[in-house]
């Protein structure tokens, strides 16, 4: 797999043709449909999201995803952008995605990784811990050993993600230049975009450089 993008839609059609659960259903991750196929998209989110635009005609559950009335089986993609490092019982929500998985169903899963450069260039000012947003944090080892005790075997490991790595680098520099206090993004748009300008070089070899982000794909255990 080229991407954590190409997830999406597997070349082969082997789930392109039944729903799709997006957990984390926040409207910039395009929850309606999916891929050429127009899959229909279930979305569920700890926000009351179901009077949003983007959403609309969608089935919607607001809540945790282990109590939200889902059908064994019925899913052929699950996705969980970014959700996982926010969730207090992150194995129950793993089991609970292999339990709605089809029997030849995916579950793409994108997190901050723990063991990453940036972690190691900011320390304590790294983005990812956001306290209290961020509930848990994982490295590789630890995010493939939950899906382990999930019951899920795991198709493709990732050191990047489809989130940019770019913004760990800025706002991880901005947090330590500011020693702690608030950042307000709107105001350092001009050096944001200068910033990434002048580090596209490196950024090019983002898939390579472990900087921020890991994606795990997995499907039930055969």
């Amino acid at each position: 797999m080229g991407s954590a993008r190409q997830v999406r839609e597997p070349r082969d059609g082997s789930a392109g043709r039944g729903e799709g659960l997006d957990r984390g259903a926040l409207p910039r991750s395009g929850v309606r449909e999916r891929g050429p196929r127009r899959r229909p998209v279930v979305g569920v989110d700890f926000k009351d999201l179901s009077a949003h635009p983007s959403l609309r005609g969608v089935e919607f559950h607001c809540g945790l995803v282990y109590e939200a009335m889902l059908g064994d089986g019925r899913f052929d993609l699950v996705t969980m952008w970014h959700f996982l490092e926010h969730d207090y019982d992150p194995l129950r929500s793993l089991r609970t995605a292999r339990r709605v998985l089809a029997p030849d169903g995916l579950l793409v899963i994108e997190v901050p990784r723990l063991d990453s450069a940036t972690f190691r260039l900011f320390g304590d000012r790294w983005p990812g811990l956001q306290a209290p947003q961020h509930t848990v944090l994982f490295d590789r080892e630890h995010l493939l050993r939950f899906v382990e005790r999930a019951d899920l075997e795991v198709v493709d490991y990732l050191p990047y993600g489809a989130f940019p790595a770019y913004f760990y680098l800025f706002t991880g520099a901005a947090f330590r230049a500011l020693g702690g206090r608030g950042l307000n993004l709107k105001r350092l748009m001009i050096p944001y975009f200068l910033g990434q300008l002048a580090l596209a070089p490196l950024l090019v070899f983002e898939r390579r450089l472990n900087l921020a982000m890991q994606t795990v794909v997995c499907r039930r255990r055969s």
